[in-house]
């Protein structure tokens, strides 16, 4: 963003009423972190019909809102997207329809910058895709985990979409690799999970009584010598649901670095694996307009792929 530009007045349109200001700024300040935003809405140089407002202020048709020029420290912004990523991504669309799409999230990538992370996917999907005026994250998925992440286009269909996955209407299922023989009568795991901040000042999630109860059913697919291909779908959406529950069940996920033990790391090496073994594979939402389901898989990624070839070799 170059330094010193005007004052803008941006008049809000339709497709934009209901959106909060954080997320209006947000999809039209490119390269300016969240932490920023967050800042001259506090300070009051975020203005909306010439008063001031908060960060979850809802905006309606014809407002007009002041935008003040911004300097960006280079620890500030947001990074440009490299010419590498602008095609990982590109290539990633698994589907796109009118008001949403659905891409295939690499592992390794943070869904949103923010805590040291300089460019996260939806930064910088909005510089790949400058032909859309709106563009938001429906769901999240782990930094490490790859597959299925839906996004929406449109204001409307962000809040469609919400309200489907509050209602259930929305079907998530997962692959994980996990260390040890999951007993095929385990089919559901459920347990209070609560998110704390570790020593070294990371989130992590643990079970804990105090915490809000999650459940999470699970289905082996394929079993190996001293491990378990699982299928899992979240039946509530809790922060690192699936790692956590399968590590409380004693079946810690392949690759895991903030749940796994000695064990799983041992056997990761083994097959090569040097990520964490959680694809998120199929998605059914219903499409925003007409209701009707849309459902859409994820193909394996290859170093997925290769680890499985891998466990399946007789040992």
């Amino acid at each position: 963003m170059a330094e010193g530009r005007d004052v803008q007045w941006i008049e809000v349109a339709e497709g934009q009423v209901g959106q909060r200001v954080d997320n209006f700024l947000l999809s039209r300040l490119k390269g300016a972190p969240r932490a920023l935003v967050y800042r001259i809405v506090r300070k009051g140089e975020v203005r909306v019909n010439k008063k001031r407002v908060k960060a979850d202020t809802r905006l309606a048709l014809g407002d007009l809102v002041r935008i003040p020029p911004l300097r960006l420290t280079p620890l500030e912004a947001v990074r440009e997207v490299s010419d590498s990523l602008h095609n990982l991504l590109a290539g990633s669309v698994l589907l796109e329809g009118p008001d949403w799409l659905v891409i295939n999230k690499p592992s390794g990538l943070a869904v949103h910058g923010g805590s040291g992370v300089k460019i996260g996917l939806i930064e910088a999907l909005r510089q790949v895709r400058e032909d859309l005026d709106f563009l938001e994250l429906v769901h999240r998925l782990d930094r490490d985990t790859s597959g299925c992440l839906l996004l929406a286009k449109s204001r409307p269909a962000l809040l469609a979409l919400n309200e489907a996955l509050k209602q259930h209407r929305m079907d998530k299922r997962y692959l994980a690799l996990v260390a040890g023989r999951w007993p095929a009568r385990r089919d559901f795991v459920s347990a209070r999970l609560e998110r704390f901040e570790a020593g070294n000042g990371e989130r992590r999630v643990r079970v804990d009584a105090a915490g809000k109860m999650a459940r999470t059913r699970f289905t082996v697919r394929e079993t190996f010598d001293r491990l378990t291909l699982i299928e899992a779908e979240p039946v509530t959406g809790r922060t690192h649901q699936i790692r956590v529950h399968a590590q409380y069940a004693g079946h810690p996920l392949l690759g895991d670095d903030k749940y796994g033990n000695r064990e799983g790391a041992r056997l990761a090496a083994g097959l090569g694996l040097s990520r964490l073994f959680l694809h998120a594979e199929a998605l059914t939402f219903p499409e925003p307009t007409s209701g009707r389901p849309v459902q859409i898989k994820a193909p394996l990624p290859d170093d997925l792929a290769t680890a499985l070839v891998r466990a399946r070799r007789p040992s």
